[in-house]
């Protein structure tokens, strides 16, 4: 019996219970919560359906809860059903009944965990976006990686996932960039305001080496030059370090293109003929404290060119256009503002301001024997994702940045990621993995392997019970990250996971030893045990990082 088979039964009863009392079962919502208990001797799962419902029915809520556990515990599956408090049921399923939830999981494979709660919703979901001016620091690395698993968990729910890059090739930093670039060429100092380190020097190098004339060039055509070259490297290096960090995108849209293309104005003189924007002291403004920001943003500067929130509400129209009903940024922590911004454009274009939704990551540091890492060696005053990759891989990066709410800054302690031990988190649940496909390997070597019709009602160990219900919570806490934009929550039950499989397997002998013969006991925990490798698997693969079967 699997939770979600569990709460429809819970529910069914309920249900019962209120009709032969006279009341109407519509009081019961559509979906009833059942949840472990965090006191194991409490049972194996608890409702609180008696609370929520029985006084809305009339009824008294340790009334209706002791009917209901007495109708529970007279349903084949239900070891027990007992009241607690003031109308908790306590429940404790059989063991075979339990057991099915292995049986479910190595049915569906590599589907389990997947779900249907998002299906029909078309998302567009920006993240990175960092600016071609330089590699990608470590914020930009913890978008890659929240980013990514977050696209993946809202797909196992159903959703259609667009993963969006924009790039900004238009404005200020780029002209600081070009020239930061020609000052390298010339062998100048950075500009004052400009962009420093190695990688420029490479850039402005590869630039001469494609238009060795380029700084001989009239002004305009030298600075184009190196602008057309320049970011076009940049960029791909940005785009490969995602690719070797496992992050790829859909669609790379350009900031530029809004502009040249006329869409910027078309969204302007839109707003100007719904009344949306007014002019004031020379500029054009948008009205954005009527749809709940702290302040009117300027849309058109009082010198006739567009200030960024103009692309910003040409860049939200395209994306509507495109037929997105959600549109997720993934932004900064600089830019709180943002929220309020987004929101106000898509209510003053006519859109439900809920289209818009912005999710804003803190910063991140690195530690090294106990002290902060500061210098990169590549780009000189930032970390880079390909400093952190350097120093601890990809799996270990992807994992420690996604294992965190992006609401909390983050210390990244480079020391324990190297460690191959359990106090490291990633080899924690990569080792657990490990593990289980060699103890598949093992039974394979002797002839045994798992079977799905074994008789699960051996598996009466409490160890045994707590490793399958831990497995079944693996649905519901897909289902909570992709409804709740936490993929971090699949990084925390992978090492719940960990942690339960590793105490069963403390306590309970999967193979035969020796010259013992292998036990229907043995074929039922070569199940479980595939049962549990497989939801690492599944895990692991949500938040972009491998399941190695050797360590």
């Amino acid at each position: 019996m699997t939770p979600e088979a569990l709460a429809d039964l819970v529910r069914t009863s309920a249900a019962q219970v209120l009709t032969a009392r006279g009341a109407d079962p519509a009081v019961l919502p559509a979906t009833v919560t059942v949840e472990r208990p965090r006191n194991p001797e409490h049972g194996d799962y608890a409702t609180n359906i008696a609370l929520q419902v029985a006084k809305k029915a009339g009824l008294a809520p340790r009334d209706f809860a002791q009917e209901l556990a007495d109708a529970l515990a007279a349903t084949d599956g239900i070891d027990s059903a007992e009241i607690a408090g003031p109308g908790f049921v306590n429940l404790r399923l059989a063991a075979d009944a339990q057991g099915e939830q292995i049986r479910q999981v190595l049915t569906l494979g590599d589907a389990y965990g997947r779900g249907t709660a998002l299906a029909g919703r078309k998302i567009n979901l920006e993240f990175v976006s960092a600016n071609p001016t330089g590699p990608i620091h470590l914020g930009g690395t913890r978008w890659a990686a929240v980013g990514d698993a977050l696209g993946r968990v809202l797909q196992a729910q159903g959703a259609d996932v667009t993963r969006e890059y924009y790039f900004n090739d238009a404005g200020a930093q780029i002209d600081r960039f070009v020239r930061s670039l020609i000052a390298a060429a010339k062998g100048d100092p950075a500009p004052e305001d400009g962009y420093a380190g190695a990688y420029i020097s490479d850039i402005a190098a590869e630039v001469l080496r494609q238009e060795p004339s380029a700084l001989s060039l009239p002004e305009d055509e030298r600075n184009e030059t190196f602008r057309r070259i320049g970011v076009d490297l940049m960029f791909g290096e940005i785009k490969k370090s995602l690719h070797e960090f496992g992050t790829d995108f859909d669609v790379y849209f350009h900031e530029d293109s809004l502009h040249q293309s006329g869409a910027v104005e078309k969204a302007v003189e839109s707003l100007k003929e719904n009344g949306s924007l007014y002019h004031a002291d020379g500029a054009w403004w948008l009205r954005s404290t009527e749809f709940g920001d702290d302040k009117d943003r300027v849309v058109i500067k009082s010198d006739g060119a567009p200030a960024y929130i103009a692309g910003d509400i040409a860049y939200l129209q395209d994306k509507i256009g495109r037929g997105f009903d959600l549109c997720i940024y993934m932004l900064g922590a600089d830019h709180h503002g943002y929220i309020a911004r987004l929101k106000a454009a898509a209510a003053a274009m006519g859109h439900d301001p809920s289209v818009v939704e912005v999710l804003i990551g803190q910063l991140v540091n690195l530690v090294s024997e106990g002290k902060p890492v500061r210098m990169s060696k590549r780009a000189g005053t930032v970390i880079t994702m390909e400093d952190l990759v350097e120093a601890v891989g990809v799996d270990a990066a992807r994992y420690e940045l996604t294992r965190y709410s992006v609401d909390s800054s983050i210390d990244i302690d480079l020391d324990l990621l190297r460690k191959s031990s359990d106090e490291n988190p990633v080899y924690y649940v990569q080792y657990a993995h490990a593990r289980l496909a060699s103890l598949q390997r093992n039974a394979a070597d002797l002839g045994l392997k798992f079977d799905n019709d074994a008789d699960f009602g051996l598996l009466t160990l409490d160890r045994e019970g707590d490793l399958i219900r831990t497995i079944g919570e693996f649905p519901t806490v897909v289902q909570r990250a992709a409804e709740l934009r936490e993929p971090h929550r699949v990084a925390r039950y992978l090492e719940s996971l960990a942690g339960a499989f590793h105490k069963f397997y403390a306590v309970a002998q999967v193979l035969p030893k020796g010259d013992e013969e292998a036990t229907p006991l043995t074929y039922a925990r070569l199940a479980l045990c595939e049962a549990a490798r497989q939801v690492f698997a599944n895990g692991l693969a949500l938040l972009g990082v491998s399941a190695p079967e050797r360590m």
